[in-house]
């Protein structure tokens, strides 16, 4: 049991928006939960930037697309904090394949990228459930993806697996009322390594330039912007539950 700060498990948290989110969450008086399934050092460097902000971390890996773990995940919150008013599902994985490459995904990979995506984000919003509850006015937010909405994106198996991620979402946001609002983000071209090595340095670059010139905003997402977002929704919106924000500058509109 820790002090009467507020709680938030992040998944997927050891970079990028995930990274973003806990600490932001961190320096706004919240104690984070950062997660990570393979990159300890990474996950244990956000933990000391978090820390000097003041809060008290705890850092757990574990595997979401496995229920044992996201078990085990909320139950060493639990264990530390004795309480969870928020839960970001922002673990993700992908293949980069072209969409009109059909034959570049199998059955494994669209099992692979939905046991992460989508699978692991409602087992981790189950294991959570009951604790949200008790909280009284609490929050999941789900990260998706424009690849989502306009079918567009890493792969077909991706985009397909962020689809249902944002149907899980209204799904979720009727039964878990009214003491959890469950919403989701749909960030476009988030700038950072991962776009980056997904599709080599040369196609990442004209593609961002092409979006900075043409979407509406004239802007392209990072992980700081689509973590202020996310928490907006965490600590505002109190009308909110079953919406799905596209955080694209406008490109869902081209």
């Amino acid at each position: 049991m820790s002090d009467n700060r507020p709680v938030a498990i992040v998944t997927g948290s050891s970079s990028g928006v995930g990274a973003a989110c806990v600490q932001q969450l961190a320096a706004k008086g919240w104690n984070p939960v950062i997660n990570y399934s393979r990159s300890e050092a990474a996950a244990q460097n956000v933990a000391k930037s978090c820390e000097k902000a003041g809060a008290e971390v705890l850092v757990v890996k574990a595997d979401v697309a496995e229920d044992a773990e996201c078990v085990k995940l909320v139950g060493a919150t639990m264990e530390r904090f004795g309480r969870i008013d928020a839960l970001v599902n922002n673990a993700g994985t992908t293949k980069f394949v072209d969409h009109a490459r059909l034959d570049g995904l199998d059955k494994s990979d669209f099992l692979h990228i939905y046991s992460v995506n989508t699978v692991g984000a409602f087992q981790m919003t189950r294991a959570a459930a009951p604790h949200l509850r008790a909280a009284g006015r609490a929050a999941v937010v789900n990260v998706a993806s424009i690849a989502g909405i306009k079918g567009i994106g890493s792969s077909i198996a991706y985009a397909a697996s962020k689809g249902a991620m944002i149907t899980m979402t209204k799904s979720l946001a009727r039964v878990l009322g009214p003491e959890i609002r469950v919403n989701a983000v749909c960030p476009g071209f988030i700038q950072g390594d991962w776009l980056r090595q997904g599709m080599g340095a040369e196609t990442y670059d004209r593609s961002k330039a092409f979006l900075e010139k043409s979407v509406p905003l004239r802007v392209t997402a990072t992980a700081d912007t689509v973590a202020e977002t996310i928490i907006a929704l965490i600590e505002g919106a109190s009308l909110v539950t079953g919406e799905t924000l596209l955080l694209d500058g406008g490109h869902h509109l081209m």
